[in-house]
């Protein structure tokens, strides 16, 4: 489930919770088959439990959440994406009871995962777990068990569920990004360079975005351009007529500009709709 906000980044969930007494369970009952039981025997058989039905209208709410906040990562019907794990196999859903295992990944998320923590109502919560067991008994149903497995991709139609108009004010207000980007500039097709996930990736976390340098030497003397390296010994700049320079750290004084960083603060100030409205923003820039 992924909001940074956003997203699409939204980067991995896995609903692993310990279920260690349930496997354990599972293995035994596996590898020594229940004897049959005596006739006369008081002894009931252990029954497995039924699969809940949950009311359609809270599915279909749930569905709609699931589609905004997790088919970043798990796909759009729950069966996993390019990031996310098959949740219609997941241990901890099977193992959920009324959202007592789901309820708590979702509010707490998974750090360590890549999963940012999801502020839900109760109510909200609720309609998740009726959408992601109803998937999974729709999953059982037609596959077994073992299902047909595998990870699905992401849809471009999954990841335009924001409003072009808030995440344009958005862009040129709050957000800053007008500080440094524009539609017109460097951002002109980017929606037709990128598409759907990959998008969404590089508006949170830019890949190969190349950082700028000032260096002021001894002298006074500025020069900007590219950082092409940097130690604790040495800065090496690309310079606007494309030579590269290096002078000893020591020597000089240096101001380094990270975009990536920029992107990076901003992780703890978007909300879900910021990431949702700003990415269908961009998927106009074609």
């Amino acid at each position: 489930m992924n909001s940074p906000g956003a997203t699409s980044l939204r980067s991995s969930l896995h609903w692993n919770a310990p279920l260690a007494a349930l496997l354990l369970l599972s293995l035994a009952t596996a590898q020594n088959p229940t004897p049959s039981t005596p006739a006369g025997s008081k002894i009931k058989p252990i029954e497995a439990p039924a699969s809940q039905t949950y009311p359609s209208d809270l599915v279909q709410s749930g569905a709609a959440l699931f589609r905004q906040d997790c088919s970043f990562c798990h796909g759009r019907d729950a069966g996993g994406g390019e990031t996310g794990p098959d949740l219609t196999r997941s241990k901890l859903v099977t193992a959920d009871m009324d959202g007592d295992k789901i309820g708590p990944v979702v509010r707490n998320g998974r750090p360590d995962k890549g999963m940012p923590p999801f502020d839900r109502s109760d109510q909200q919560i609720a309609s998740l777990v009726a959408f992601i067991h109803t998937q999974q008994n729709n999953a059982i149903a037609n596959a077994g068990r073992k299902g047909n497995g595998g990870r699905k991709g992401v849809d471009a139609s999954d990841l335009q569920t924001g409003d072009a108009a808030a995440g344009q004010r958005y862009f040129n207000g709050a957000g800053g990004c007008a500080n440094c980007h524009s539609p017109t500039g460097d951002l002109a097709g980017i929606a037709a360079r990128y598409e759907g996930l990959q998008l969404e990736k590089q508006m949170l976390y830019p890949k190969h975005a190349k950082s700028r340098v000032t260096v002021t030497l001894a002298s006074g003397e500025t020069i900007d351009g590219t950082l092409a390296y940097l130690d604790e010994f040495t800065v090496g700049v690309i310079d606007a007529s494309g030579v590269y320079r290096s002078w000893r750290t020591r020597d000089v004084r240096y101001k380094v500009d990270a975009p990536v960083e920029a992107h990076v603060e901003l992780f703890s100030k978007y909300t879900d709709a910021d990431v949702h409205n700003l990415m269908a923003y961009l998927q106009t820039l074609r």
